[in-house]
């Protein structure tokens, strides 16, 4: 893992914006060989699966022979240039989390699951995860890896300096809402000058959107990125900024701003304790992790599906189960920090112990309920290009100065713009 996954939806958000988020996925569809094949390849990229557990599939299908490819660069390009080609395609493949919509309207490039028996594994997963991976007409295209569930990250040390309470549970209880949260933001950086709250805004916009049951397109492919629940988001996420609690961080200095003190907390998805733990070893043991101010959020997580075009989906269903399954996804959190989708992995004793690097804490306790609990919302295939430029303007806020305001209306006209071009109404 590396720090770029840590503002991926940013990333992901701004590169939509310019490519246009639907994946078209053009071609034929005859297959790539008769539905029995033996000869199996299945595509997925560095951290996107547990590499223990792939070489472990090898094994476990002797009557199989499975070629696993951990495909570098632009994985998304690359998988739409295979599905184009049924020679190309691979029969197993991972696609990411924040791909997954733009996949949706090309659902019949993909195998509907379901009837291959995923409606009997259907309550073993996040039912929230599962809605990500279904079209519109119901069919489902992808069984879920992994989840990113979001936590407050903090330096237990700063918050004792500052006078905050320090225990993971009583700075749940006493920072459950924003302004609760921004109000220590404010005493720790009165107490302690030179360390901030958070390290930029477009952060809380996107952990507070992530909170709501709606986005910036509805069901029925209206723009609502006008609408009082984003224009609510924004105007919370302005307010560390505001107050002068905002580090305004949006460079490659983030590294040194955690292991320094300039950010008493991080919010982040599961997987952000390894950004931290990597960028500042020297804190081990200073950390914490509490509940997400203002209820659960998800940042991330990603699906194995098979294309259309799979040589023997009997039998490929039957892998990515078993790869999918409660013990091979305890495996995944330990190899790859990748957060499971099944709750009954969160009983493990993968999961279940304690974790040096913050002090000992079973961080299950908090990003279990919080896996839980992520409120179901729909995400239109042109989501991620339609939020791009709130978080540009957001950025402009912090960077130039710009009125908080002004920067509201040109993000919500940019918005529309790229809706319309993105044909939503």
């Amino acid at each position: 893992m590396d720090l770029s996954r840590r503002r991926f939806l940013q990333a992901a958000a701004l590169t939509a914006a310019t490519a246009g988020a639907t994946a078209a996925c053009g071609g034929g569809t005859e297959a790539s060989g008769s539905k029995d094949d033996k000869d199996l390849t299945l595509w997925y990229w560095s951290g996107g699966l547990s590499d223990k557990v792939v070489a472990d599939a090898k094994k476990q299908f002797p009557g199989i022979s499975l070629k696993t490819s951990a495909v570098g660069g632009d994985f998304k390009t690359k998988l739409l240039t295979g599905l184009r080609s049924a020679q190309s395609a691979p029969d197993i493949t991972g696609i990411k989390g924040e791909d997954i919509a733009s996949f949706l309207p090309n659902a019949n490039r993909f195998l509907d699951l379901n009837d291959l028996g995923a409606r009997k594994l259907a309550p073993q997963y996040l039912s929230w995860k599962l809605k990500q991976a279904t079209s519109q007409d119901g069919k489902l295209i992808g069984l879920p890896i992994d989840v990113g569930p979001c936590a407050m990250f903090y330096r237990e040390d700063l918050f004792a300096k500052a006078g905050l309470p320090t225990d993971p549970a009583k700075v749940s209880s006493e920072l459950s809402t924003w302004d609760d949260y921004f109000q220590a933001g404010v005493e720790l950086h009165k107490a302690l000058p030179k360390t901030f709250l958070i390290n930029n805004i477009g952060s809380v916009f996107s952990m507070i959107v992530g909170q709501g049951t709606k986005r910036f397109i509805d069901d029925s492919n209206t723009f609502i990125g006008d609408q009082d629940h984003i224009r609510a988001a924004w105007t919370t996420a302005v307010k560390p900024y505001t107050l002068d609690i905002d580090a305004k961080i949006n460079d490659n200095t983030w590294n040194a701003a955690v292991s320094g003190g300039t950010l008493g907390t991080e919010l982040g998805a599961a997987w952000h304790a390894l950004d931290i733990t990597s960028a500042a070893p020297g804190t081990k043991g200073k950390w914490r992790v509490a509940n997400l101010p203002g209820g659960p959020s998800n940042l991330g997580g990603s699906f194995l599906a098979l294309p259309a075009t799979c040589g023997n989906p009997e039998e490929a269903f039957k892998i990515i189960s078993w790869i999918l399954n409660t013990d091979n996804q305890a495996r995944g959190f330990t190899d790859a920090a990748l957060f499971p989708t099944s709750p009954a992995a969160y009983l493990k004793p993968a999961l279940t112990g304690g974790d040096p690097f913050f002090g000992g804490q079973k961080t299950i306790d908090i990003f279990a309920p919080a896996a839980e609990e992520v409120p179901a919302a729909y995400e239109a295939p042109a989501d991620a290009a339609v939020s791009a430029p709130y978080f540009s303007e957001l950025t402009s806020i912090e960077a130039k100065g710009k009125d908080p305001d002004d920067a509201w209306k040109d993000a919500v006209s940019q918005a529309k713009q790229i809706a319309e071009r993105q044909g939503v109404k």
